[in-house]
């Protein structure tokens, strides 16, 4: 048994929603539904997985805004992200409005994640790190069973997250990374919020911005 996931570029902005799951319980979740329900539970039942959670890294738009209507016509818990992104949640109908998006459903999570906390799907756990910089409660999650990271908007191929929006802080998310993300080993690749694969070795070694020479 073992943890599987498909990746599902959606929204204008090409945002990796990653469907996750266990393959001897066939229970999967949804990371980051930021829109395109439609297409999101075409992918579920194609595979015919029973949708259990949605997990969030964060609250911007791109990653949140399909979150509020999904859990509330599939009755599914909404877990994440952490708590220091209320004023995200708070704001979702503002940001939709402001980057040309659908309007988004509020919504309150069903539980805050913490840096340590552990989520489970079917027989699969995942670690929870809190890696804030690009929005104060931005959290990722870890499977060391098939060293995958799934980092939101950490860490990209080539590039890090933004630290211009409100919130936003650059050396925190410096230090996120160096921190929180490095000791999961070189070998473990991350599924980022936008764009190609990485692994964490390729971007310690080369990434422009947290490489160590």
């Amino acid at each position: 048994m073992t943890l599987r996931y498909h990746t599902i570029p959606v929204t204008p902005f090409a945002q990796n929603c990653s469907l996750v799951w266990c393959d001897e319980t066939q229970e999967a979740a949804l990371i980051d539904p930021g829109g395109e329900l439609p297409r999101l539970l075409a992918e579920v039942q194609k595979r015919g997985l029973t949708l259990k959670a949605i997990w969030l890294t964060h609250a911007h738009i791109d990653h949140a805004g399909g979150t509020g209507q999904l859990a509330r016509e599939q009755g599914l818990p909404i877990i994440g992200p952490h708590q220091g992104d209320q004023f995200w949640i708070d704001g979702l109908a503002q940001q939709a409005q402001m980057f040309g998006f659908a309007p988004a459903e509020g919504f309150t999570p069903t539980r805050w994640l913490d840096d340590g906390d552990e989520v489970q799907i079917g027989r699969q756990t995942l670690t929870v790190r809190h890696c804030p910089g690009h929005t104060p409660g931005h959290v990722v999650f870890h499977s060391a069973v098939i060293k995958r990271c799934f980092v939101g908007d950490v860490l990209f191929a080539g590039s890090i997250g933004r630290t211009d929006f409100p919130g936003g802080n650059h050396a925190q998310l410096l230090a996120s990374i160096r921190e929180r993300l490095w000791p999961m080993g070189d070998d473990t690749v991350f599924i980022p919020g936008h764009g190609p694969e990485s692994s964490f070795g390729v971007e310690r070694r080369s990434n422009p911005f947290v490489r160590q020479g």
